[in-house]
């Protein structure tokens, strides 16, 4: 239990570290755009796509001005939930299925 409760604060270090969050972004924000991740996007209800289109907004714009979110406004660890994670995984699976389907 012990192992458990340190890498848990390694991934919460790690996840500070990484400074997306300060900016207001999720993880999911910052993955990089492949057709996958595109069409998954595509996929996500609207109020998910425009909550995450107002976070890169934002962060964009915090970035320009070299500057980031008070602390009470950073995205915590354990409210960073993977939004498009499910969504994701759908496109892949297709896609294998596609590819499989492709090779016969």
């Amino acid at each position: 239990a012990g192992g458990g409760r340190l890498l848990d604060k390694i991934r919460k270090w790690y996840y500070n570290a990484a400074g997306f969050n300060k900016l207001g972004l999720m993880r999911d924000d910052t993955l990089h755009e492949d057709d996958d991740v595109k069409e998954a996007l595509k996929r996500l209800p609207e109020h998910l796509y425009n909550a995450r289109v107002f976070r890169i907004k934002r962060a964009l714009d915090l970035s320009l001005k070299h500057q980031i979110l008070p602390k009470d406004q950073w995205v915590k660890y354990e409210e960073d939930h993977p939004y498009l994670e499910p969504y994701l995984k759908e496109v892949i699976r297709e896609r294998h299925e596609r590819e499989a389907w492709n090779k016969k």
